[in-house]
């Protein structure tokens, strides 16, 4: 076991309905590997406050949705959400609290928790994206290795096969990426972490850090000295 990547060390499930479904996961990648059956099962069993939109699309109150957007099921939307002009939810999908998908953003198999953002030219594949977690304008979540084989998440004495084909990123609470970065797939990056823009990342990067190029990285401490 490996404590850098429990969910426990990179997010935190203080929304109610997102606790009851995800807390007993110990790893973010098998969290990847239900997210459709869930995402299918809370629909089925509702949520107070929660309305069906239409077929398989359950959302929250205070929800803004473009009538651009295009958003298919199972999908669950929580309150307070915006859903910008020609965003693109393709099912699969569980976000929580004040999150926004924005202008040509597209998710799929993705769970978002509260405030996580993906609002201008995104992809969003088979991830994680903690509390607050913010993607910069093209940042993308790339969730297929171009040999087509399982997802191995790498690091300092880490190696872990996740026996997945498809997984993109997971990103801690607080995490922020500049413009144009693409996260490989199985890249995991710690809380409060900030990736530097047009930045190519693969593996696990730790929290609170600064991440200037895929194989170099400061701590944000030591870059204010």
């Amino acid at each position: 076991m490996d404590k850098r990547i429990l969910c426990q060390s990179l997010f935190t499930f203080d929304n109610f309905f997102l606790k009851k479904y995800f807390s007993h996961y110990l790893y973010p990648y098998e969290i990847v590997s239900e997210i459709k059956n869930i995402a299918r099962s809370i629909v089925n069993c509702g949520i107070e406050g929660y309305v069906l939109l239409s077929p398989g699309v359950l959302i929250g109150q205070n929800v803004k949705i473009a009538d651009t957007a295009m958003i298919d099921g199972p999908t669950i939307i929580g309150s307070d959400c915006e859903i910008r002009h020609g965003a693109y939810i393709r099912g699969g999908v569980i976000l929580g609290r004040g999150c926004i998908v924005g202008n040509s953003s597209e998710i799929k198999d993705s769970l978002l928790l509260d405030g996580a953002k993906a609002p201008h030219f995104n992809y969003v594949g088979n991830s994680v994206l903690g509390n607050g977690a913010h993607l910069g304008a093209g940042a993308i979540c790339s969730n297929l290795k171009s040999d087509g084989k399982d997802v191995v998440i790498r690091g300092e004495r880490l190696e872990i096969n996740t026996g997945l084909r498809k997984l993109g990123a997971v990103l801690g609470d607080g995490v922020e990426i500049g413009c144009g970065a693409v996260l490989c797939p199985g890249t995991v990056i710690g809380k409060n972490t900030s990736v530097y823009p047009l930045i190519i990342t693969r593996g696990y990067y730790p929290e609170g850090s600064i991440v200037k190029d895929t194989y170099s990285v400061v701590k944000k401490e030591a870059a204010s000295e």
